[in-house]
C-alpha cells in the first residue's frame, strides 16, 4: 500500500513540474500609449480629385510574453482608434471608430533566421455619418500570416523586422461593408 503512494505522489510530482515548465509565460514588455496624428490624401478610395484631411486618435495597450516549448515570443495588443475624415473641398465628414484586438496566434521558428508569425485581429469597426447615424460596419476576424527576420533572437520582438506579408488564412467572418463607398456617398 505504501509503494503504490510513493508511486501516486511521485507521479502527480513530476507531472506537476512537467506542466509547471510549460504553462508558465514569461512577460517581456507591457505597456500603454497614445498617439494622434493628421495627414491629407489624395485621391481618397481612387476618386480623383477627392483629397480628404484624416484627423486620427490611438489609444492602445500591448503585452508581449513568451510561450511554448521554443519560449518563443507572442505579442498582442488591444486598439480603440478613432478617425475623422474630411473633405477639405466640402468640410463635410464621417467618423469611423475602431476597436480592435491583433494578436499573435502561433509563431514558428524557420530555423533559417526568420519567424512565420499566424496573427488573429478580430474587433468591431463603425462608421458614422456627420449626424451620428452609422452608416457602414465590419465587425469580425481575420487571420493573415507575415515573415520576419528575428535578428538573431527569436524570443525578442525588439529587433525583429518585418519581410513580407504571406497572405490572408482565414478571411473575414463577420459583415464587410465597403466603407470607400459609404465615405465617398457621404463626403464625396
Amino acid at each position: 500500500m505504501r509503494k503504490i503512494g510513493l508511486l501516486v505522489t511521485g507521479i502527480a510530482g513530476a507531472i506537476a513540474l512537467v506542466l509547471a515548465g510549460s504553462a508558465s509565460a514569461t512577460i517581456l514588455e507591457r505597456g500603454t500609449f497614445h498617439d494622434e496624428f493628421a495627414e491629407r490624401v489624395s485621391d481618397f478610395c481612387d476618386v480623383d480629385g477627392l483629397t480628404v484631411r484624416l484627423d486620427t486618435t490611438v489609444d492602445g495597450r500591448f503585452l508581449v510574453k513568451t510561450r511554448g516549448a521554443d519560449r518563443l515570443a507572442y505579442y498582442q495588443e488591444h486598439l480603440k482608434v478613432h478617425q475623422v475624415i474630411t473633405n477639405v473641398a466640402t468640410r463635410e465628414f464621417v467618423t469611423e471608430v475602431d476597436t480592435v484586438l491583433n494578436k499573435d496566434h502561433r509563431v514558428t521558428d524557420n530555423g533559417d533566421g526568420t519567424l512565420t508569425v499566424r496573427v488573429l485581429a478580430t474587433g468591431n469597426g463603425t462608421l458614422y455619418g456627420s449626424n451620428g447615424k452609422a452608416l457602414a460596419r465590419n465587425p469580425g476576424q481575420v487571420r493573415f500570416e507575415t515573415l520576419l527576420d528575428h535578428g538573431g533572437t527569436p524570443d525578442d520582438v525588439a529587433d525583429d523586422e518585418f519581410l513580407e506579408f504571406l497572405g490572408t488564412v482565414k478571411g473575414s467572418t463577420g459583415r464587410s461593408d465597403d466603407f470607400c463607398a459609404a465615405i465617398v456617398d457621404a463626403i464625396g
